[in-house]
C-alpha cells in the first residue's frame, strides 16, 4: 500500500483497496489494473507516463496490467477540461497513432506482462438497442455534475450530445475487462467513478480509483502539453531531454523526482534536505536529468548527456554529435534563415528570423546578427546552433548543375 500510494492524489475508497490486495495475497491471484488511452496524437510525454509509471509499480508488485487503447473513445474525444468540442478524429487517424503508442509504453511496461486491448472489439459489436441500455443507466443532471460540462452549459457553448457517450463508453471498458483498479489522472475522476457505476450494475465488484497528479510543464506553470511546448516527450533524444529537465523551475525540482524520476520515499527526503540546505538546485537538476535520461535511455546515455550539457554550457563547446546536412545554395550562397529551418533547427523561417533578433544564432561559434547573411559554398561544413540546445552541421553545396558541369 505504501509503494502504491506514493505519488498519488487519491485512491477510493482506501480501504476496499486494502481489502482486495489482501485477497489477492490469499488467493494467489493478481489484481487486474486498468488505465485507457485515447491516442490523439503520436506521441506521447512525461506528463502522461506519471500514471504509467504506477502501473509499473503495480506491475513490479505482480499485479496484471490491461492498457486499453480507446480506438472508439478516441473518435468521440475526451471533453475533460474541454471549453469547446473536441474535435474527431477517423478511425484510421486514432490506429495510427496508437501504434506510436504503444511502442513507447513499452519504454515504461514489460511488453510480455501488459494485455492490450482496443475498445473497438466491445463497442464495434453494439447494437442500439444497448447503446440505450447503457445511456438509460445515467440523467443529464448527473453528467452536468462534471465541472467543464456544466461551465459550458452555463455559459452558453453548445455540448453535443455524442460527447455524453464518452464517460458511459469509459466505464463500460472496465466492464469488459472486469477491472479491480482503474488509474487516471485526478480530471479523469468522474470517467472514473462512471465504471464503479456500470459494474455494479452489471453484477461485478466495483473497480478502485487510484488518481495521479497533472505533472507541470517545464515553464513549471501549465500542465505539459504538446500544443503549449513545455513538453519532454519520451521518445526524445538523450541531450533534448536532459537539457530540458535542466531548464526547469528550481521549485519543480522535488516534484519532478516524485512524478517523473521514480524516487524512493528516501530519496524524496534527501531531495528535500538538499533543498532545505541551500544544496545548489543546478546539481540536484543534473542529477535529475541523468536519472530521467537513464528511465528511457539507459545509465550510460544519462551520463553522457551530462557531460555533453556539461561541456557546452560551461565550457562553451559544441557538442561531439550533431545532425549533418547537405544544402544547396542559390547564387551567391546559402540564407542563414533558410539554412536553420532546413536543417530543422527552427520550425519556419519567422522563427528563424526571430531567433537572430534575439541574438540567439551562431555560425561557427559567431553570433548573427544580420538575418540577411549568406553562407558561400565551402569544402567544410558550417556549424550553426540556435538557441541553447539546437545544432548542425551544414555543407553549402554548389547548385546540381554547376556541379554537373563541373
Amino acid at each position: 500500500m505504501e509503494r502504491i500510494a506514493a505519488g498519488t492524489e487519491e485512491i477510493l475508497p482506501r480501504e476496499q483497496l486494502l481489502e482486495k490486495l489482501e485477497r489477492s495475497r490469499d488467493e494467489g491471484q493478481p489484481l487486474r489494473i486498468k488505465m485507457g488511452f485515447d491516442p490523439s496524437a503520436p506521441d506521447i510525454h512525461l506528463g502522461h507516463a506519471v500514471g504509467l509509471r504506477k502501473l509499473k509499480t503495480f506491475q513490479d508488485l505482480g499485479h496484471h496490467i490491461v492498457l486499453i487503447v480507446g480506438d472508439y473513445t478516441g473518435m468521440v474525444g475526451d471533453p475533460t477540461g474541454r471549453s469547446e468540442t473536441r474535435p474527431r478524429l477517423t478511425h484510421e487517424e486514432v490506429r495510427v497513432n496508437a501504434n506510436t503508442y504503444l511502442e513507447q509504453f513499452y519504454k515504461v511496461l514489460s511488453r510480455e506482462r501488459s494485455e492490450v486491448r482496443w475498445n473497438g472489439e466491445w463497442f464495434s459489436k453494439m447494437n442500439f438497442q444497448e447503446v440505450m441500455g447503457l445511456a438509460a443507466r445515467f440523467t443529464v443532471a448527473r453528467m452536468l455534475e462534471r465541472d467543464d460540462f456544466e461551465k459550458r452549459y452555463k455559459g452558453g457553448r453548445p455540448i453535443s450530445i455524442h460527447e455524453f457517450f464518452y464517460p458511459i463508453m469509459q466505464g463500460y471498458d472496465s466492464v469488459a475487462v472486469r477491472a479491480d483498479v482503474e488509474l487516471g489522472g485526478t480530471d479523469q475522476k468522474f470517467n472514473l467513478l462512471m465504471g464503479r457505476t456500470l459494474q455494479e450494475a452489471h453484477g461485478q465488484d466495483p473497480q478502485i480509483i487510484v488518481t495521479t497528479p497533472i505533472l507541470e510543464g517545464i515553464d513549471g506553470v501549465q500542465r505539459m502539453s504538446k500544443s503549449i511546448g513545455n513538453y519532454i516527450g519520451v521518445d526524445e533524444s538523450p541531450r533534448e531531454m536532459f537539457g530540458k529537465v535542466m531548464s526547469i523551475p528550481d521549485a519543480m525540482i522535488l516534484r519532478y523526482y516524485l512524478l517523473a524520476a521514480e524516487a524512493t520515499p528516501s530519496e524524496l527526503d534527501e531531495v528535500r534536505k538538499d533543498l532545505a540546505a541551500g544544496r545548489n538546485p543546478r546539481e540536484l537538476k543534473a542529477a535529475l536529468g541523468r536519472r530521467i535520461v537513464g528511465l528511457y535511455h539507459g545509465a550510460e546515455a544519462g551520463n553522457a548527456a551530462s557531460e555533453e550539457f556539461d561541456r557546452m554550457f560551461r565550457k562553451g563547446e559544441a557538442p561531439e554529435e550533431m545532425p549533418v546536412l547537405h544544402l544547396e545554395a542559390a547564387e551567391p550562397g546559402l540564407w542563414i534563415i533558410r539554412a536553420a529551418s532546413e536543417a530543422g533547427l527552427v520550425k519556419s523561417n519567422s522563427e528563424a528570423r526571430r531567433m537572430v533578433k534575439q541574438r540567439a544564432v551562431r555560425v561557427d561559434g559567431v553570433r548573427v546578427d544580420d538575418e540577411a547573411l549568406v553562407l558561400p559554398v565551402r569544402e567544410a561544413p558550417y556549424e550553426i546552433q540556435v538557441g541553447k540546445r539546437a545544432w548542425a552541421r551544414v555543407h553549402v553545396d554548389r547548385p546540381s548543375k554547376d556541379r554537373n558541369t563541373s
